[in-house]
């Protein structure tokens, strides 16, 4: 029985160590992501089992070490949390890159989701120009609409003969009629744990109604004409904060306890082994 538990225990534990490995590879798989934030993982018991083996209470008085025996089931991964701790800006003298100077503020952009349209939210200040009709949008890298601080996409006449982004957040745009400003759609993020991971460097708010949260709590746009000096960095972009010497750390010390847990199913296996070739 006792070897049939560190079998469970250990195949559970490897299960659980694949997905520490997952999360490490996603994150040294995207270092030169730009705005990419790192994902951690935390672990925690599964359920354990107290076998108390003294019944006389008389005899454990003065016991500095717990009483009895916990035999647990191994571990699990509990939850994945971001790390939103900021990455190194790089310039690039790109009139169109932009780099937030806020930890938690995201840049808003619409993506067409299985036909819909929806917004998400990126770190990603790596913005393009795009035709669309008679006029202009502003895209990110994956031509997905950018929008201003009243959520629409931002459109700007095609004849415009310089574009570029300021240091309080908003695109500037200059035509023979004049110069026009609008402000990029920014939002304050208060509970970043609760964004939803959408692929392409793009967060997506969960079902806030299941959690009993409403949007207000979680985030906050800048209103436009707001305050907004200095909350960008112009011609700029944000690294990943994936640090690539405590990533392989991790790696390490996961696959180690990944091969610990292995060769404990397979000496496991040789007792039994054992034990069966005594009985026959």
């Amino acid at each position: 029985m006792i070897v049939n538990r560190s079998m469970i225990n250990a195949s559970n534990t490897m299960g659980q160590l694949q997905y520490q490995i997952d999360v490490i590879g996603d994150n040294l798989a995207n270092v030169n992501t730009n705005g990419f934030k790192s994902r951690d993982v935390s672990f925690s018991d599964l359920l354990y089992q107290q076998f108390d083996n003294q019944p006389d209470q008389q005899k454990e008085q003065g016991r500095l070490t717990p009483y009895g025996i916990r035999q647990g089931s191994g571990a699990k991964l509990s939850q994945t949390y971001l790390q939103m701790n900021q990455g190194s800006f790089i310039q690039t003298n790109r009139a169109l890159d932009a780099a937030l100077q806020q930890e938690d503020q995201f840049f808003q952009v619409r993506v067409n989701q299985d036909g819909q349209q929806v917004t998400q939210y990126t770190r990603d200040g790596a913005f393009y120009i795009s035709p669309n009709g008679t006029q202009s949008m502003l895209v990110d890298r994956d031509g997905n609409s950018v929008l201003d601080a009243a959520g629409n996409p931002i459109m700007f006449p095609q004849d415009a003969t310089d574009v570029q982004i300021t240091s309080s957040g908003a695109l500037e745009v200059t035509t023979p009629a004049g110069k026009q400003s609008i402000d990029l759609g920014i939002v304050q993020v208060s509970k970043p744990q609760l964004l939803e991971a959408k692929g392409n460097n793009h967060f997506q708010l969960p079902n806030l109604g299941a959690m009993n949260v409403t949007m207000a709590d979680v985030l906050t746009p800048l209103a436009p004409g707001a305050n907004r000096n200095g909350i960008v960095q112009t011609k700029a972009l944000e690294q990943s904060n994936v640090d690539v010497s405590q990533q392989m750390t991790n790696l390490t010390m996961a696959q180690k306890a990944y091969q610990f847990n292995a060769r404990a199913i397979s000496m496991s296996d040789q007792m039994m082994g054992l034990v069966n070739t005594i009985r026959s």
